[in-house]
């Protein structure tokens, strides 16, 4: 019986080793059209990191920077900041700097960012958020946004920021200043904010109250740089 046992054992091993070895000339191949692992992040949108271009200027090179310079010729000085810039005026004659030393400018593509940029700044600086603020702000506009921020902690107050609306965000001023071009925007905006102490008492503003907000900040840009970031230079409060 033992003799038997171990011919049927050393049948079963020998069987054994055969289908695993079929199986693994089979499975273990890679033709090259393998799916790749299942990763759950994949189909979302991916979040924007923190150095993303935030008031951008679409960078065009070779023939399209030509295509752009060329259109930009072809349309008249009564059509060519239309709805952003009266013909003749200060305004429009800071434009055309601006376009002049950058051919991929585009005021009202420039207005679009500034929307969201403000908003971001805005709320960015009522949460505390430094990251997002570095990218955004100049170095001195940051020192200051970063110095208040760090007295209302030590102070352990709190804002409540809120958007309710940007009514509107008209450019005022534009100038190029050696490489830098600066564009100054006003904005009219509706907010909701309150700041509250550390005992969670309201010492400044209104949660139940919509403030109309007036702000005049100024955006710049190093034109001879690939870098197509405008960052925040100036602010100050409107009228």
């Amino acid at each position: 019986m033992q003799d038997v046992f171990d011919i049927y054992t050393i049948i079963f091993l020998a069987l054994a080793v055969f289908i695993f070895l079929r199986l693994r000339s089979v499975l273990g191949q890679r033709t090259g059209r393998e799916r790749p692992p299942y990763d759950p992040y994949a189909a979302r949108e991916p979040a924007r990191p923190a150095t993303d271009n935030v008031v951008q200027i679409p960078n065009r090179t070779g023939e399209n920077a030509a295509k752009k310079v060329d259109e930009a010729a072809a349309v008249s000085p009564a059509e060519r900041w239309k709805g952003v810039a009266e013909p003749g005026t200060p305004l429009a004659a800071g434009l055309d700097a601006v376009l002049a030393a950058d051919n991929t400018f585009d005021a009202n593509h420039f207005l679009t960012g500034a929307r969201a940029a403000y908003e971001m700044i805005v709320t960015a600086y009522a949460e505390g958020d430094r990251r997002s603020l570095r990218n955004l702000l100049s170095r001195e506009v940051y020192d200051g946004f970063d110095g208040a921020i760090t007295e209302r902690e030590k102070r352990g107050d709190v804002v409540e920021s809120r958007f309710v609306s940007i009514d509107k965000a008209t450019i005022t001023n534009a100038e190029v200043r050696g490489r830098s071009a600066q564009l100054t925007v006003r904005f009219l905006s509706k907010l909701v904010s309150v700041t509250r102490n550390k005992a969670g008492e309201v010492i400044d503003g209104n949660a139940e109250s919509v403030t109309d907000v007036t702000d005049v900040w100024t955006f710049a840009r190093d034109v001879a740089s690939r870098d197509p970031n405008w960052k925040l230079v100036a602010t100050e409060a409107g009228q």
